[in-house]
């Protein structure tokens, strides 16, 4: 850790111990998750609650750095502090102590933390509403207040442990756990899910794996979940896009067919799959795709007639017609 590192981490937690603490009003129930993948090491967030946008304030998350949530009488400094202070080298136990310790108002917080070495730290403020409490695991840590029963982070803590598949898909066994032990006391609203990579690349916007919110919806954690496996069939997209630009047709369309069976009747999908086709030489077996496309709606066509002058088909008059009277 440099020096200019370790002298902003202390003058931002001297400016938290300056000002006094505002107290929300109202508290943000919520149960949520902080994790770091064990396997390949990306650091995430999950949460939902009887809050509008609870995306907004609650997860935070830095590729190589660490991941927050930050609940309750919620104080979003916990989250950016956090994070300035585990990026300063900051373990995540001395980060969270720290804060807690120039916070006049840590009995009505609860706040969990994870850093990209998997070190981690929660609090329960002893004024959090009843039920609420937290469980510290390997490398993860579940938290709730304002609980139906306090059996809901018992469960998401065991729910993680037993859960198969990728962080995303972890985390939302937890978050899913929760609300089949009661969750919220109030109901439910709003969920959001962050994950980011182990390591930075040097441009944040490719760092975010997932980055989703619900802001406002009957069933939250089914929407996220649908909006996780869309995510994860754009990602598959991405890929392809890559693979092409490096010449390797092969993978990029195993990638797009890939897409396409997490999103099936996803026409963008399927259009730009086909346009891809084109580009390698594959016009018989872009057709049905294009079929497919125009069947969803016409408007696709018109833009196929758009794509020679963009560069992104040849300016062949006898190919165009072609495709664009695929039926």
């Amino acid at each position: 850790m440099s020096r200019l590192a370790l002298c902003l981490a202390l003058l931002s937690l001297h400016a938290v111990a300056a000002e006094p603490s505002t107290v929300p009003r109202r508290p943000v129930n919520t149960y949520s998750i902080v994790a770091r993948d064990p396997a390949t090491g990306d650091l995430g967030v999950a949460v939902q609650s009887h809050w509008f946008s609870v995306g907004a304030t609650v997860p935070w998350a830095e590729a190589g750095v660490g991941a927050v949530a930050t609940q309750s009488f919620v104080d979003p400094s916990y989250g950016r502090l956090g994070l300035d202070l585990m990026r300063a080298g900051r373990s995540a136990p001395d980060a969270l102590k720290g804060l807690l310790a120039a916070d006049s108002a840590s009995q009505v917080r609860q706040v969990a933390m994870v850093d990209a070495q998997g070190r981690v730290s929660a609090h329960t403020g002893s004024n959090c509403i009843a039920a609420a409490g937290h469980v510290v695991g390997e490398g993860f840590s579940v938290q709730a207040n304002m609980m139906q029963k306090d059996t809901v982070w018992p469960a998401m803590a065991k729910a993680y442990r037993a859960s198969k598949g990728d962080l995303a898909e972890r985390m939302l066994a937890a978050l899913e756990a929760a609300e089949a032990q009661g969750g919220d006391l109030r109901g439910k609203q709003s969920a959001a899910l962050i994950i980011v990579s182990a390591k930075p690349s040097g441009r944040p916007w490719m760092d975010r794996r997932f980055d989703l919110r619900v802001d406002d919806h009957p069933e939250p954690l089914k929407e996220l979940r649908r909006l996780v496996t869309l995510q994860r069939a754009y990602n598959f997209m991405n890929e392809g896009d890559l693979a092409l630009e490096h010449k390797d047709t092969d993978a990029a369309l195993a990638a797009y067919s890939s897409a396409e069976k997490l999103a099936p009747g996803n026409a963008e999908m399927t259009f730009w799959h086909a346009i891809s086709l084109v580009g390698v030489g594959r016009v018989d077996q872009a057709l049905p795709l294009l079929q497919r496309a125009y069947a969803a709606d016409p408007r696709w066509r018109e833009l196929l007639t758009r794509l020679p002058a963009a560069g992104l088909l040849p300016d062949d008059p006898k190919l165009l017609a072609r495709l664009k009277s695929a039926k």
